[in-house]
């Protein structure tokens, strides 16, 4: 049985403990970015390969990120991703989810560029698409407070969710031809 994937409060622990001085939904965006776009480190020279500053032995030390990387790993495995943004728990305040996701988007661009497949003029009209989205939800700076706020931000979350797997088909050759998910 595979252990629980982190939640958002155990790897903000675990990156205070090893100051790395990155946020959690960054991390995790920029590995499931890289991981999508086709990367292919290891559990051992992941964070190299995102150019994090981080001693090699001092992963061994880190549980919670080991976990990081096999769930995001999971996520891509096969060619039906189910990507699950790494966000603060429900319960906390809608303006810090929405602004986590909007530094899961900004880590997931960085990721993939990281990858360097998504590189180049050959992008299909969905992948350009999707990768111009995650900019501009990036670039968001969000004021929710309102009931209807939290339905606006499921609607992103679940378009999120839905074009990083047609991203991650794309780049894996899975799917041919354009599906919008707009």
């Amino acid at each position: 049985m595979l252990p629980p994937p982190p939640s958002h409060a155990e790897v903000v622990r675990s990156l205070s403990n090893l100051r790395l001085g990155i946020d959690a939904s960054d991390l995790h965006g920029s590995l499931s970015g890289y991981l999508c776009a086709g990367g292919s480190a290891g559990v051992a020279d992941w964070p190299q390969a995102l150019q994090l500053d981080l001693a090699p032995d001092a992963l061994a030390g880190a549980p919670v990120l080991q976990r990081l990387y096999s769930d995001c790993r999971a996520q891509f495995d096969g060619p039906c991703a189910d990507v699950a943004p790494l966000l603060p728990a429900d319960d906390a305040p809608l303006a810090q989810r929405a602004t986590a996701l909007a530094e899961w988007c900004r880590g997931f661009l960085g990721g993939c560029g990281l990858a360097g497949a998504l590189t180049g003029s050959a992008l299909s009209e969905d992948v350009s698409s999707i990768l111009a989205d995650f900019g501009m939800i990036a670039a968001t700076r969000f004021d929710a407070t309102e009931r209807e706020d939290e339905q606006a931000f499921g609607d992103v979350l679940d378009f999120v969710r839905t074009a990083a797997a047609l991203l991650h088909r794309e780049v894996s050759g899975g799917a041919r031809g354009s599906h919008s998910v707009h």
